[in-house]
């Protein structure tokens, strides 16, 4: 007996999820994912005819292909349920060729969200190929292909063998290489602050404000600018009488954030449960194909590849019912919450990232999901709810407390308290943390009245340091290219983990730093050409890729119009750059070996030295004279003969060599101190190491006889609750090193 019909959807998940929603004369058969693709092996467009890329089925998915081709001869029909994104839309074309089915014929069903209902509704209501959609991902495909080999080439011949440009990797690269050099032209500057201590008449009445003012003159950040100027003003304002000049209260509103986006997803994930963008996508890839529950195998989370904040009527009608089952009616809306996106190129998918029923809560899904799927699935279930519930109300107060020495001199404090008036929607949600509670930090004012006075208790007086601008975290750069129009929501992991696993930046405390070969590619890029690395140039293009979705321009001549400039720029520039201005500079210094001139090059581990004479003197030593090489002595003495140990460099990077070498052959790695001792074995010392995976982490040094480790750095001191070491976190706070006690305070580092 036939089937009726094929169904055919990317990954084996999905269609196993899908088989459950329809009857048995469906056949649910998944392709694995692409089943044609540029050739890796050569250009593959034929630039001489219209820019017509040559596709072939890879070898990996050749046996795939032949089995839906077997399968798609038994049915009636063939139904392509590929995503509804561009490149979903590009694979159902690719399929449609390949099973030898007319793209303006077959039927083509999209959903947003993998449920009963879904894929009911879009059996019922099936279209044919959007070839707009096809011709914007394939124009995109084809632009990458020819920066990518046509560039990659030109960055072997002028820097290295090896490297390789991408358009949107060429733009993330900039990002972190520029605030890099923002950081290395960055000069701290110093400015102080004094804050007082007032009360009342009961020591519990006692509150805290801070110095605002000078001669009725607002104090600005640097207005303070040293020692001297903070203690004349900290001298007269012990002689102070204090009173209260002003109170101002009002009732301020704090809207909830909108439903999640994949740049906001990734942003909240990073923050919020330190996943990386590679690791959100993963797992939110997996809610949304369907996992199994106790209804049975079912879609969680609705497409995770999405710009658009629209909720559809049925998800805004239940989330009102849950809100009330589990809140309260308080807490509902009367009608519902509209969000705006502020880029005018949101496109793909018509709704935010969701759960497909609000009614399926964290708690339900705890004992199905493993932990990290279910903290994700809670971040979105929780910011869906919150962006649907009433805002939160707080009773703000603004006191000026003032003092006049004399006609000319006077000073102004200013203490500001909020208290939650009604919680609203932080009862379910805040930034930066997974629980509501404490969205707001209540400072409670004691009851005072104009002209009141009050007694000072405590005054202090703080240095502080102006701060470079911080390097990017994974959440800080995919919001970066999102503001800078670069790349679409499926672009934003592959991208990051591209420009990791290319070698030009690297991960340094969960921040990105660039390596000194991506500073080189970035430099070469930037100067010579600004259809791969120059902000705008990039955004116009992604403009030009959607306006290709929209039917309101043509594939072709759009990749023409970026092909003839950049392939005679490259011509150009091959003629003009000289490998050596870029990979070589002179020294003063002269090789032992042969007399001739050392010069500094670059290799695959970074910079070193070499004669000048080469091939002819093949002499190389690390970057440095040799005096200083031989000056760089450590603290570290040799366990084997107690001499000194040297700081010695090799293409791995630097380690400690025995002074007494050949001697003595002993090396020792170097250890990074935090200075603080180990709290288990009372003997080693805790130092910073990379885990396999690139990952910074705190160990002590004494291993493998003692395996005392810890994610973050300590600080030195011991929890006053449970006497475990404090650590540094996220936002300038101080947190208690085991997860279970709750200890947290603020860092005034």
């Amino acid at each position: 007996m036939s089937q009726k019909a094929l169904v055919i959807v990317e990954s084996p998940t999905k269609a196993k999820t899908i088989s459950r929603f329809l009857p048995k004369s469906y056949l649910v058969k998944s392709s694995y994912g692409h089943v044609r693709d540029l050739p890796k092996s050569k250009f593959g467009i034929d630039v001489d005819k219209e820019f017509e890329p040559s596709y072939e089925v890879p070898a990996k998915v050749k046996k795939r292909v032949s089995e839906l081709r077997k399968d798609a001869k038994n049915v009636d029909e063939i139904i392509l349920a590929t995503d509804e994104d561009r490149e979903g839309e590009a694979i159902a074309f690719h399929l449609a060729h390949l099973l030898k089915i007319d793209p303006n014929k077959t039927k083509r069903i999209v959903f947003h969200e993998i449920t009963k209902n879904a894929i009911n509704q879009a059996i019922e209501n099936p279209r044919h190929i959007n070839m707009n959609l096809v011709d914007a991902q394939q124009a995109r495909r084809v632009l990458d292909r020819i920066v990518g080999y046509k560039l990659s080439p030109f960055l072997w011949k002028k820097i290295r063998y090896g490297l390789s440009a991408g358009r949107v990797q060429s733009i993330a690269v900039r990002l972190v290489a520029e605030r890099e050099r923002e950081r290395d032209a960055f000069k701290a500057e110093e400015y102080w602050t004094l804050e007082a201590d007032f009360s009342k008449d009961k020591a519990s009445d006692i509150f805290s404000a801070k110095l605002v003012k000078k001669d009725d003159k607002v104090l600005k950040k640097l207005s303070i600018s040293n020692k001297k100027e903070a203690q004349d003003i900290f001298d007269d304002l012990e002689k102070g009488n204090y009173v209260v000049e002003s109170i101002e209260k009002k009732e301020k509103k704090r809207t909830p954030p909108p439903p999640f986006t994949t740049s906001t997803l990734q942003q909240n994930a990073s923050h919020q449960l330190g996943f990386t963008a590679k690791k959100t996508m993963m797992l939110a890839q997996r809610l949304y194909e369907g996992l199994k529950t106790k209804d049975g195998q079912v879609g969680l989370i609705t497409y995770m590849r999405t710009d658009s904040f629209n909720l559809s009527k049925e998800a805004l009608s239940e989330v009102q019912k849950v809100i009330a089952d589990k809140f309260g009616q308080e807490y509902t809306l009367d009608s519902p919450r509209y969000y705006k996106k502020k880029s005018k190129n949101a496109q793909e998918a018509h709704e935010a990232i969701r759960p497909t029923s609000l009614g399926r809560t964290p708690a339900s899904l705890s004992q199905d999901l493993d932990k990290d799927l279910l903290r994700l699935y809670s971040l979105i279930w929780k910011r869906t709810m919150a962006c649907q519930m009433k805002e939160a109300l707080l009773d703000s107060t603004k006191v000026d407390i003032k003092t006049e020495l004399d006609k000319d001199r006077s000073y102004t404090f200013r203490a500001n308290g909020n208290i939650v008036k009604f919680s609203g929607f932080t009862q379910v949600y805040m930034e930066g943390q997974e629980d509501g509670a404490t969205y707001f930090e209540e400072n409670i004012l004691p009851e005072l009245e104009e002209d009141e006075k009050l007694k000072l208790e405590k005054l202090s007086q703080d240095q502080h340091f102006t701060e470079p601008p911080p390097r990017y975290t994974e959440a800080t750069l995919v919001k970066a290219l999102e503001e800078n129009g670069v790349g679409r929501p499926s672009t934003y992991a592959p991208t990051i983990n591209t420009i990791q696993a290319r070698g030009y930046v690297e991960k340094e405390e969960k921040k990105f730093k660039p390596t000194e070969t991506g500073l080189l590619v970035n430099d070469l890029l930037v100067a010579h050409f600004p259809g791969t690395s120059d902000y705008k140039f990039t955004a116009t293009l992604e403009e030009d890729l959607d306006k290709i979705a929209r039917d309101e321009k043509q594939w072709v001549p759009v990749i023409k119009e970026f092909y003839i400039p950049f392939m005679d720029n490259l011509k150009k520039k091959d003629k003009e750059i000289d490998k050596k201005d870029l990979t070589e500079e002179k020294t003063d210094e002269k090789c032992e070996k042969c007399d001739s001139g050392m010069i500094i090059k670059m290799g695959r581990f970074g910079k070193f030295m070499a004669c000048s004479n080469y091939p002819d003197c093949k002499n190389t030593k690390p970057l440095g004279d040799e005096k200083k090489q031989q000056e760089e002595f450590s603290d570290v003495k040799c366990d084997k003969c107690n001499s000194q140990m040297v700081v010695k460099r090799s293409r791995f990077g630097p380690f400690l060599g025995c002074s007494n070498y050949p001697d003595c052959k002993n090396i020792q790695k170097i250890e990074k101190k935090t200075g603080v001792k180990c709290p288990e074995c009372d003997q080693g010392e805790i130092v910073e190491k990379k885990s396999k995976k690139g990952r910074i982490f705190f160990a002590c040094n004494a291993y493998p006889k003692c395996k005392y480790a810890m994610w973050q750095k300590p600080t030195g001191e011991k929890c006053p609750d449970c006497k475990s070491l404090l650590s540094f976190a996220a936002k300038k706070k101080i947190r208690c090193s085991n997860k279970e006690c709750g200890f947290e305070k603020e860092s005034h580092d």
